[in-house]
């Protein structure tokens, strides 16, 4: 009787651990707000060609996320709006400064609905609620900081409470789009996602730093084959291709043999 229900217990181990497909893995992905589309794209297609794999993504603005990844959160992949806060993560230890990539450009944009007008900073003054990301954790925010500062009307416009602080980019598109702030500064890839709000003036570049979006594998990710995979795929021309669609400027180039 022993031995019969030994014989059991084997052929349902058995069949438990072969009749099943085996899953690959999982990684988890931390991305600026901005890339929430492409990148939501990007996992989707990747995820056509390896069922197996489950693909756990977290969009906000690169600072919490940062924040996040330091204070243990599951990263095994982090996408920033800027260089700066991979760069903290490279002095944190969480990433190695041989592993950053540049995946993509973007560019600094203010939006509104069409009756506003704007053909240069200095006309902001005139607007009572200017919505921009928070300039201390969002990069889209501290872009238009500098902006504004080199335009000379960011102290005024600061003083007299004219600025509308959104926990992200995708926060002040948000505030766009309802009307509930006058203009809002955002990428150009975001404005080209509004249905109501327009692009009333291209920001010119001379007036921030570039926008770059450094990507890399965490010390975690680098222990994962799967988000090793990953990584290698969003150097892939069809990874390039829905960047483009979404309306970034590809800039990431495949390893040298």
């Amino acid at each position: 009787m022993l031995n019969r229900w030994l014989l059991t217990l084997g052929l349902l181990l058995f069949l438990v651990l072969f009749s099943f497909p085996a899953y690959a893995g999982n990684i988890s992905i931390s991305a600026a707000s901005s890339l929430n589309e492409a990148v939501s794209e990007i996992c989707r297609q990747y995820g056509t060609q390896h069922p197996g794999v489950s693909l756990a993504r977290n969009f906000a603005a690169s600072g919490t996320l940062a924040n996040q990844i330091v204070n243990g959160a599951p990263a095994d992949l982090f996408i920033s709006a800027n260089p700066k806060w991979m760069d903290y993560l490279v002095k944190q230890g969480r990433v190695s400064r041989t592993e950053v990539r540049n995946l993509a450009d973007n560019a600094l944009v203010v939006i509104g609905h069409k009756e506003r007008h704007v053909d240069s900073l200095a006309v902001l003054t005139k607007f009572s609620r200017i919505a921009i990301g928070s300039p201390k954790s969002v990069p889209a925010g501290g872009y238009a900081e500098k902006a504004m500062q080199g335009a000379g009307v960011y102290e005024q416009l600061k003083r007299e409470k004219q600025l509308v602080i959104a926990k992200d980019v995708r926060q002040a598109l948000m505030y766009a789009e309802r009307g509930e702030v006058d203009v809002a500064f955002v990428y150009r890839t975001d404005a080209l996602l509004a249905r109501k709000a327009v692009i009333l003036y291209e920001v010119p570049s001379v007036l921030y730093p570039p926008v770059t979006y450094p990507v890399a594998l965490t010390a975690a990710g680098k222990r994962n084959s799967d988000a090793e995979d990953f990584f290698s795929y969003l150097k892939s021309s069809e990874a390039a291709m829905v960047l483009e669609k979404f309306g970034f400027v590809v800039t990431m180039q495949p390893d040298s043999p």
